[in-house]
């Protein structure tokens, strides 16, 4: 077992293709599979079943690949050491992201990170912000931007970025619901909601109902906040989204926010493990979004 294999096996986890992975790794697909085959013989284990389309990771697969980072990044470590703080970094950071937080807060992160680290490149990843503490645990990605939660988990390093409000909307179009909306007093029960599936800002919209001793009737719990917008403005409910999500929505025309009780903001972050700020490529990542947000 060496780096090299290692560097290979986990390319191939995250591209399921042998084609994908030879071509990106600058090898032939003939000797990535003898690679393979030896770290299978060195760990005794079938790591990969193969078919002519596709690849899939067996469950010894799944066990090594956190094994197998963390040796890589000690590696990577251990040669930043030997070069002296002065060499410039090389390699790659996984980073996990909504839709919205790509283009609102990631762009000042990356252009600054850029200026200071240019051999270190991106893979970018984006879906549901619930999901970004487990992907940081399950090491599916080495950073991610996400909402505090509720519950921190203790091995997960966590860096304010910013302060996001909610509010609650409403469609600006013609709805079954605008009548009642329009009373002084709404009859919120026979209002449908459309709020986010989990989550910190499901938790938050949930702190919402019970002050506001609502028993809400949910239309629909989606995943992903960019939805809930565009829900709302097809006129298909009331929603609950963070305000950057409203701001950057290319339908923001056709909601209104309604003037009701406010709703506790959540901190948005940057997280990592804290075993992977000993990562140099994490370190100087993290450090840069320091910089950039907190530093006067």
């Amino acid at each position: 077992m060496n780096i090299k294999s290692l560097q290979l096996f986990i390319h191939l986890c995250d591209s399921q293709s042998f084609a994908k992975t030879a071509s990106a790794m600058h090898i032939s697909p003939s000797a990535l599979s003898r690679q393979i085959q030896k770290l299978e013989a060195d760990t005794g284990q079938t790591l990969f079943v193969r078919d002519n389309r596709s690849v899939e990771l067996t469950p010894a697969a799944k066990k090594l690949l956190p094994v197998a980072l963390s040796i890589q990044g000690e590696w990577q470590t251990y040669r930043a050491q030997l070069k002296g703080q002065d060499a410039e970094l090389r390699g790659e950071i996984r980073l996990f992201c909504s839709v919205t937080a790509s283009y609102s807060h990631l762009p000042d992160l990356l252009s600054e990170f850029r200026l200071q680290h240019p051999f270190i490149e991106f893979k970018l990843s984006t879906g549901d912000p619930a999901q970004a503490i487990d992907k940081i645990i399950n090491d599916d990605v080495d950073v991610a931007i996400s909402a505090f939660p509720e519950q921190l988990p203790a091995r997960v390093e966590f860096e304010t970025i910013s302060e996001i409000p909610l509010s609650v909307i409403a469609p600006t179009g013609v709805s079954h619901f605008a009548h009642s909306l329009g009373q002084d007093k709404p009859d919120w029960a026979n209002i449908p909601f459309i709020v986010p599936e989990s989550g910190t800002a499901r938790d938050r919209a949930n702190a919402w109902f019970k002050a506001m001793k609502i028993k809400p009737n949910i239309y629909a719990q989606v995943s992903g906040h960019e939805a809930i917008v565009s829900m709302v403005a097809l006129g298909c409910g009331v929603g609950i989204a963070p305000d950057v999500v409203i701001n950057n929505s290319p339908v923001k025309e056709k909601i209104q926010r309604l003037k009701v009780a406010s709703i506790e903001p959540f901190k948005l972050g940057v997280c990592c493990k804290r075993s992977q700020l000993d990562n140099p490529l994490v370190k100087a990542l993290w450090e840069v979004a320091q910089a950039t947000y907190i530093a006067p």
